[in-house]
């Protein structure tokens, strides 16, 4: 079964969506986006380092991504201000970066895969390092989510229950390099956080509880990605910015219905002429 590359494409595309997904919701609770912006974009660097030693490409994106997510998290509040500190280094590395990959002429390297995703080329290894990735972030969210959500509600609350969240914070910054290292295969390093944001956002519109949006986020990643994919092959269009396409018109539904929501509640609750 897995001889199919639509099959391992499909399986990648479900594996990604259901690392992002989780870790996705805390990205919008805490207003992470630049972050993870940042760590993406240093994963390009990994790259082109992995490249050059003959590293798995797995290997050399999670070590950089995790050296560039725990430097934001420990000069934060050190007389920087958060947006600089993120545009300095986002960009620094993505330049880098691509500055890297021009050297290694030894090395066919295609530069778009790694920006915009190549699913399609995904092949066993790689699905076993996105599952297996996704295992692990599920499992590291699953273990933590009370410490996560008490410390995203107050960093005051949380240190009055005995919890540390600086701690919490580099639980979220290993989670968000590892999902930007599984993902880099299927989306693409500028695309990554398009798949952590926008099925977050789109599901707080439906949720009632942190636990219902993370699952309504999976749901509506997973089912983004499997949209996305088909219409790809269906139109012959990148798969990774097609799939970002179907998960932003999710989006743009989910607002509208909301809206109209808000507009029939005022109509309902409105007094009587």
């Amino acid at each position: 079964m897995l001889d199919d590359f639509m099959v391992r494409a499909t399986l990648a595309a479900i594996g990604t969506a259901l690392a992002a997904a989780p870790l996705g919701c805390f990205v919008v609770w805490r207003r992470m986006a630049y972050f993870g912006d940042a760590t993406a974009h240093a994963a390009i660097l990994g790259v082109a380092l992995s490249l050059a030693l003959s590293l798995p490409i797995f290997a050399g994106a999670l070590v950089v991504a995790l050296i560039m997510a725990t430097t934001v998290a420990l000069l934060s509040g050190r007389g920087y201000a958060m947006d600089t500190l993120l545009g300095v280094l986002a960009h620094s590395a993505l330049a880098f970066g691509l500055v890297a990959v021009s050297f290694l002429t030894t090395v066919r390297i295609d530069l778009m895969s790694y920006l915009f995703g190549d699913i399609l080329a995904v092949d066993r290894t790689d699905l076993g390092i996105i599952w297996g990735g996704a295992a692990l972030v599920i499992a590291l969210i699953a273990w933590r989510w009370s410490a996560l959500l008490t410390s995203t509600l107050s960093p005051d609350l949380a240190r009055a229950a005995g919890i540390d969240p600086r701690r919490e914070q580099l639980v979220l910054t290993f989670a968000l390099a590892v999902v930007v290292a599984v993902a880099i295969k299927v989306v693409g390093v500028l695309l990554i956080t398009a798949m952590l944001i926008i099925p977050a956002a789109t599901a707080r519109t439906f949720s009632r509880t942190p636990e219902a949006m993370a699952v309504i986020a999976a749901g509506t990643g997973i089912a983004a990605a499997l949209g996305g994919l088909r219409l790809s092959y269906d139109f012959d269009t990148p798969t990774g910015p097609t799939i970002v396409c179907v998960v932003a018109v999710f989006f743009c539904a989910a607002s509208i219905f909301a809206a109209l929501r808000e507009v029939v509640s005022r109509r309902g609750g409105a007094p009587a002429d």
